[in-house]
């Protein structure tokens, strides 16, 4: 027990001793000894307090000693139990540590094998893209020396074009064959754009002049003919440098007269009234010629103008072409936009046609509709007719 559960046993026997005293001074009455039965009881209620507070002490040092005795056997079960928890935390640990030791060097064995492995399939593979590597630069090689040698074959073919090149200005160094070159790049553009019923090529007027070709195209174009010049002489010393300043103005005046000789005698030979258009075209195969003379000399543009002849080049003459096939395409079309006609006639008719059987089949699918609607009234009234008759019958078993 504790010294407090004492000390409320203490008050408890004075407060007991107390009321003793008070019936005993009840039952003798108040005149009988009441001060020597107080003093007597007061020297009982000591006697006993002291007694209790020895008792008290003697129960106390009991408790302590207890208490401690307690205290140290718990405290010794504590460092023994905290000792033998020690003692199974460090098996514990040092197993735990034993088996990470072995997990880590198994796990360092797999990464080993796997490290080597990888190195393995590096090695392989660096040693297949050498091989690799090699072929290709072998077969670098052996297409380098391939190049080389059609480079040597196509130095040979610049050699032999050079020679071609010195003998097509030979060639052209000669008016006729100028003038049949020009024929063959005019018969080649044309033939590539123009379909052939449209043009002639060496086409004979009715003035009895030839034109290399004539275009047949619908009015109100009519037919244009086509003829081509070449004038490269003067071209040629009005712009060769070695030439000397006066050299090359009689060269450019000599250039103009020729192109005017050309304009004057297309206008003249191949521009006739009710059989050819009111213009002809002068076909120039050099792009050279055509840009110095809308850059240089805009009156000699303004003559072909004024007589009715258009300068061309091969860019402009392919212009001039495809917009020829384009109107003959149109012309095409509307020679045959008769029979169109008739075609979206008979589609009108046919449409018509159509659209009445049409609205019979609407007719017949609405009349439809009503008779499906009366059926199914119809059926409905037939139902409740037999729904009451079943009605009747049961009625008359019941009865």
């Amino acid at each position: 027990m504790s010294t407090t559960h004492w000390m409320y046993i203490l008050v408890g026997v004075g407060c007991l001793n107390l009321l003793v005293l008070v019936a005993l001074f009840l039952r003798r009455g108040p005149h009988h000894g009441i001060a020597e039965q107080l003093a007597n009881n007061r020297l009982e209620l000591v006697q006993q307090q002291a007694q209790f507070q020895q008792q008290l002490l003697e129960q106390l040092h009991l408790q302590r000693q207890q208490l401690q005795q307690q205290q140290q056997d718990n405290l010794l079960q504590v460092l023994h139990k905290i000792t033998e928890t020690q003692q199974a935390a460090r098996f514990e640990l040092s197993k735990n540590l034993q088996h990470q030791a072995s997990t880590l060097a198994d796990q360092v064995k797999q990464l080993t094998q796997s490290i080597d492995q990888r190195l393995k399939d590096i090695a392989g593979q660096v040693e297949k893209r050498l091989s690799d590597g090699f072929e290709k630069t072998n077969q670098t090689f052996t297409d380098i020396v391939k190049r080389l040698a059609l480079i040597d074959d196509a130095q040979k073919k610049i050699t032999e074009l050079s020679s071609n090149v010195v003998s097509l200005q030979e060639v052209l160094a000669d008016k006729r064959s100028r003038g049949a070159f020009g024929e063959v790049q005019l018969t080649a553009l044309i033939r590539n754009v123009v379909p052939e019923q449209h043009f002639s090529l060496q086409h004979t007027l009715s003035n009895g002049r030839i034109v290399d070709c004539m275009l047949f195209l619908p009015k109100p174009s009519g037919d244009i003919a086509i003829d081509a010049k070449f004038p490269l002489e003067s071209y040629k010393k009005m712009t060769d440098p070695q030439m000397t300043p006066e050299e090359r103005k009689l060269a450019q005046r000599q250039f103009k007269v020729d192109i005017k000789k050309h304009i004057s005698d297309i206008a003249d030979k191949y521009i006739i009234a009710n059989e050819t258009a009111d213009g002809a075209i002068m076909f120039l195969p050099a792009e050279a010629i055509f840009a110095e003379l809308h850059a240089y000399h805009p009156d000699i543009v303004e003559e072909a103008y004024r007589r009715r002849v258009w300068l061309t080049s091969p860019t402009t003459l392919m212009a001039v072409l495809t917009t020829a096939r384009s109107v003959l395409k149109d012309d095409a079309t509307r020679r045959q936009i008769h029979l169109i006609q008739e075609h979206l006639i008979k589609l009108a008719d046919d449409f018509s046609r159509f659209r009445g059987r049409f609205d019979n089949l609407a007719k017949h699918i609405d009349q439809a509709a009503v008779d499906v609607k009366q059926i199914h009234t119809s059926a409905h009234k037939i139902s409740s007719r037999f729904s009451q008759i079943e009605k009747v019958e049961w009625l008359e078993e019941s009865d």
